[in-house]
């Protein structure tokens, strides 16, 4: 019998500086993929924001470089070089040490960005290499960095000076290392709507951005002197306005606030919100002050007005901001997020504050503009009569039975109710649904049939996505309703497939399923994909069968290429559909969690998403045309 581990002081492990970071790396920036790679330049990036909310900075540089290193400069004050009293320079203290920097010092930097003060050091932990370079007092002092581990020595435990300068600011060129990423690529596209994004919220900055890649040269300066009010015509550019862009300030509680927003010609709303130039993507108190006072403020004025009659009842916070197009930015003294990455603010007084701002700076301009305060008041008039309409047809489709089996062509369902156990395969056409059906275990496997395309939401009215037949049927399977928006019955707790997976055909049109689908869970179930309960199934495109050997299942044409290097005489079956392959050949390669590969469904940057689905599935042609020609480069042709 095998003897018992010891377990004593000697596994105890002490990761010692920068170690921890590398070690585990998503803990910190979120992910090694390309979304960690982004994260890198945004940390740096904060850092020179910070300068500029510090009134030290006006402009960023930001350059991506053919070898994909990238350099950040700024004109601030430049990282202090002084002797710490750590025994070195203060410059070695930020990028060596974790939550070090002058964002704990309240009279360096009034409010922040970045990440809990640990960005410098852990781009410089996660980096191959890290130059720094800051020109301060007529001198330019220089250090450098291998893996976070600093090659420069001190001079007395000060920075070498390599040159004289009438400037001041900070430049560091990094590059992320290949032993921590899947792969050294950034989504440049990402990158520099969120420098658009920066640009917008601080007025008095510019950002210029430079691509030096030589087939994807770029040069662009962002500059919005109007701010928070360009950043509106932006987003509803295209659409048909129903009032003017409403703008306001205010402060309190050592907290400002600031408020653009307009109504559009549309049936749904587009709330965004910052804390200190971060964008929330999954909002917090500061929009739910907003939200609450600004539904109270049009209820009150819409009674004073005799549009509400005291037998009506009062518009729902939906109905007020059908159409709504708003940015809610704050800068805090000392925010609360929740989550290392700052998806969500926390701050109870951010609440109170936005709310005192939102009802006192509204009312001011609502007594007077007469006219615009109508507009919004019919908005949730319109919002309230198809509410209503929606109601009777949601309780027509809630109110059928929850799940159908066999017999009529639709849910095959499995026979475990434990919902972290199962999951549901979609399934499009007959043929793979059969094979599905034949393949799965009955046990945890569930399979949901679908007939051709379904819906496309994003073009669609509410009333003619709650009547389609194959939208309700998965409505009713998932057991959870819909959410937030399109009525309040969502309930992700009653979710009853801990994994939803798509599993289309390999070719264009299962291509355009999947979008289809993603379109309808990002618009009417947000929270399955947030919260990691989508996926995608990856079946094979080819089997090759060698001369000699046995037979492997090889699923892109990357895996290919690799399989003919090694393999000269071989007999290629080239999967065009589910269906091809028996149920055996399913569960082997697309079904089995033993054996499977599965991708899951993420929103890495939730504004830029929702753009994307909106040009991309949306009813405008000029966009969505210029979107492909402007990508034609990166596309995959399945010839």
């Amino acid at each position: 019998m095998p003897q018992e581990s010891e377990y004593g002081a000697k596994n105890i492990k002490v990761l010692e500086g920068l170690e921890a970071v590398r070690v585990r790396p998503g803990m910190y920036i979120g992910s090694v993929s390309t979304s960690g790679m982004n994260h890198l330049i945004y940390e740096i990036v904060d850092n020179s924001v910070d300068e500029h909310l510090a009134g030290h900075c006006s402009l960023i540089e930001v350059v991506i470089h053919d070898d994909n290193s990238v350099t950040v400069s700024d004109n601030g004050r430049g990282i202090p070089v002084g002797m710490h009293e750590k025994g070195v320079s203060a410059e070695r203290v930020v990028f060596t040490t974790l939550h070090a920097g002058g964002k704990f010092d309240n009279d360096a930097y009034k409010t922040s960005g970045g990440l809990h003060g640990v960005g410098s050091s852990v781009v410089n932990a996660l980096s191959e290499y890290l130059e720094v370079k800051v020109s301060q007092g007529g001198k330019i002092y220089m250090d450098a960095y291998e893996r976070g581990i600093p090659i420069v020595d001190l001079e007395g435990g000060l920075l070498p000076v390599v040159g004289k300068t009438r400037s001041t600011g900070t430049s560091i060129t990094f590059l992320p290392d290949i032993e921590i990423f899947e792969k050294v690529r950034y989504n440049l596209d990402a990158v520099k709507s969120r420098l658009h994004e920066t640009a917008y919220l601080n007025p008095g900055l510019a950002i210029h951005y430079v691509n030096e890649h030589p087939d994807a040269a770029e040069d662009i300066t962002f500059h919005e002197t109007e701010g928070i009010d360009a950043y509106i015509k932006e987003l509803n550019k295209g659409k048909e306005t129903k009032t003017e862009i409403i703008h306001f300030k205010g402060q309190a509680e050592r907290i400002e606030v600031e408020i653009a927003l307009q109504f559009v010609d549309t049936f749904e709303e587009k709330i965004l919100g910052y804390c200190n130039n971060i964008y929330t993507a999954d909002g917090g108190t500061h929009l739910t002050g907003f939200k609450t006072r600004f539904t109270k403020v049009i209820n009150n004025y819409a009674r004073e007005l005799g549009i509400l009659k005291d037998k009506d009842v009062n518009f729902t916070g939906s109905d007020t901001r059908c159409g709504l197009t708003a940015i809610v930015a704050i800068k805090h003294y000392d925010p609360l997020f929740e989550g290392q990455t700052k998806t969500k603010l926390g701050s109870a007084d951010a609440a109170r504050v936005v709310d005192q701002v939102t009802g006192e700076q509204l009312e001011l301009y609502c007594d007077k503009n007469l006219e615009t305060l109508k507009s919004m008041i019919d908005c949730a008039l319109k919002s309230a009569k198809i509410r209503k309409a929606e109601e009777k047809a949601r309780s027509n489709l809630l109110g059928k039975p929850k799940y159908s089996f066999d017999g009529n062509g639709k849910l095959a369902n499995c026979e475990s109710r434990v919902a972290e156990k199962c999951e549901i395969f979609i399934v499009e056409g007959d043929s793979a649904g059969g094979s599905a059906k034949k393949a799965r275990n009955r046990m945890y496997q569930a399979i949901m049939p679908i007939r051709g395309k379904i819906l496309n939401v994003e073009k669609a009215t509410i009333d003619k996505v709650l009547a389609n037949a194959e939208i309700k049927s998965m409505v009713q399977a998932f057991g959870c309703g819909f959410s937030e928006g399109y009525g309040n019955d969502f309930d992700i707790t009653k979710l009853r497939y801990d994994k939803i997976i798509i599993m289309a055909d390999a070719d264009v049109d299962g291509a355009h399923i999947s979008t289809l689908l993603m379109t309808f869970f990002y618009r009417f179930m947000p929270e399955l994909i947030s919260e990691g309960h989508v996926y995608i199934a990856m079946p094979p495109l080819y089997k090759a069968v060698p001369s000699s050997g046995p037979q492997e299942y090889i699923y892109d044409d990357i895996a290919l290429e690799h399989y003919k290097k090694k393999h000269r005489n071989f007999i290629l079956q080239r999967y065009k559909g589910l269906g091809e392959m028996d149920a055996e050949q399913l569960w082997e390669t697309t079904m089995d969690p033993d054996s499977r590969n599965l991708k899951q469904v993420k929103i890495e940057d939730a504004r830029m998403a929702n753009e994307i689905t909106e040009i991309l599935m949306g009813s405008d042609v000029g966009p969505r045309r210029d979107f492909i020609v402007n990508h034609a480069k990166e596309a995959f042709l399945d010839i």
